[in-house]
Formats: structure tokens, C-alpha cells, sequence
């Protein structure tokens, strides 16, 4: 009984960690797309990026955690958009190597959210 009890428990820690990683992988995907097509928006290297799907990742996160409103473009209507568009400046604030601008924020927001529609998984925690 407790070997079965401790292979459902690690069975369901190595799920929750391959759905980290793909989460982590959607993201990066996601975000290199939208800086790709968005004028203003620019990552300069792999690891900006990777550290940018990070924060974004804990930003959306922490504001579904808080107040319950994903953070997507598409999720909530306008305030998810909205959203979508603060996170992605924001980010800036806290990534080397990852600027934008208000309108390239705006822009990338709905870009995100077409892409996101597109690419299959779940981007938030």
C-alpha cells in the first residue's frame, strides 16, 4: 500500500515538473513570436528571453494568485488584455537584453494573444 502510495506521489511530482518545463518552452515560444512580428519590441539573445518567459511566467502568476484575472489578451476580455499589455512593458523593468515600447506593448499584446490562441498549453501557473 505504501509503495503504491509513493509511485502516484512521485508519478505526480515528474507531471508537475514536465508541465513546468512545457509551460516554460510555450512561453519562450510565444514571446519570441510576438517580439518577432511586433515593431519596437526587441530581445537581444536566448538568455534575455529565456529570463523574460520567467518573470512573465511569475508576473502572471502572481496577478492570477492576487485577483483571480489571467493576465491574456483573449482570457478576460479587455482587462486581460490590458493586462497582457502592463505585463509585457513591465517586463522590461526586470530583464536586461528586453526592451519595449507602450505602443510595441499594446501591439505585442494582441500579437500574444494570437499566437497564444494558436500554440497549445496552458502559459500560466
Amino acid at each position: 500500500m505504501d509503495n503504491e502510495r509513493s509511485n502516484v506521489q512521485s508519478s505526480s511530482g515528474t507531471s508537475t515538473i514536465g508541465q513546468i518545463i512545457w509551460r516554460f518552452v510555450a512561453a519562450a515560444v510565444v514571446l519570441a513570436i510576438t517580439a518577432f512580428f511586433t515593431p519596437g519590441f526587441t530581445i537581444n539573445n536566448i538568455w534575455a528571453l529565456a529570463l523574460a518567459a520567467v518573470v512573465l511566467t511569475v508576473i502572471d502568476y502572481l496577478i492570477v494568485r492576487f485577483t483571480g484575472l489571467h493576465a491574456s489578451p483573449f482570457g478576460k476580455g479587455f482587462v486581460g488584455f490590458v493586462l497582457s499589455a502592463a505585463v509585457l512593458y513591465v517586463t522590461q523593468y526586470f530583464v536586461a537584453g528586453y526592451t519595449i515600447s507602450w505602443i510595441a506593448a499594446i501591439i505585442g499584446a494582441l500579437v500574444y494573444g494570437v499566437v497564444d490562441y494558436f500554440i497549445p498549453g496552458d502559459n500560466s501557473l
